[in-house]
């Protein structure tokens, strides 16, 4: 029992580590006040796009855009997203019947909380985007339509609304 209660208090640690409202700061006191001025998350937000066909043996290319809508700079953690790929799973992708498909990539061991290191400021009114191929990580092989869920945003602190689908196979 006591081991189930450090299990769980670790668990809970590890998801609230990135969130929205607390950054560790690893700053030195010249820069605190320059780094305590980007607030992070709130006004971002990514979208997902993705070629609605994809022929087999083609690259599945998913473009992944954060936006700051804000009027200040903004960062987020780039651990869970495709701007630090292919080191855990943060994304759904499932086939036409909801079948999961495997991930493959790699799964990244993490420190807590996360280091200075691993924020990506954006700057007012501007966006970064990133691609990433899923045939690296994912076990898409089968032609069907897929459906892609971007679930890293308990760790990012990002917030993608929609999903993006696409057909896989073919000639």
């Amino acid at each position: 029992m006591k081991n189930y209660k450090i299990i769980l208090s670790a668990a809970l640690f590890t998801l609230s580590a990135c969130s929205v409202n607390h950054v560790k700061n690893t700053s030195t006191s010249s820069d605190s006040a320059k780094n305590q001025s980007l607030a992070v998350s709130p006004g971002l937000f990514a979208k997902m796009q993705i070629k609605p066909t994809i022929k087999a043996g083609e690259a599945v290319e998913l473009k992944f855009t954060v936006y700051n809508d804000a009027d200040t700079a903004r960062q987020f953690c780039k651990w869970h997203t495709p701007f630090e790929p292919l080191m855990s799973k943060y994304l759904d992708v499932k086939d036409a019947s909801g079948q999961e498909m495997l991930y493959k990539g790699a799964m990244a061991k993490r420190i807590m909380p996360p280091p200075a290191s691993s924020y990506i400021k954006i700057n007012p009114k501007d966006s970064l985007s990133v691609i990433v191929d899923l045939l690296k990580a994912y076990d898409i092989s089968k032609p069907s339509k897929y459906t892609v869920i971007y679930v890293g945003q308990n760790m990012s602190g990002l917030t993608v609304r929609d999903s993006v689908e696409f057909v896989y196979g073919g000639k």
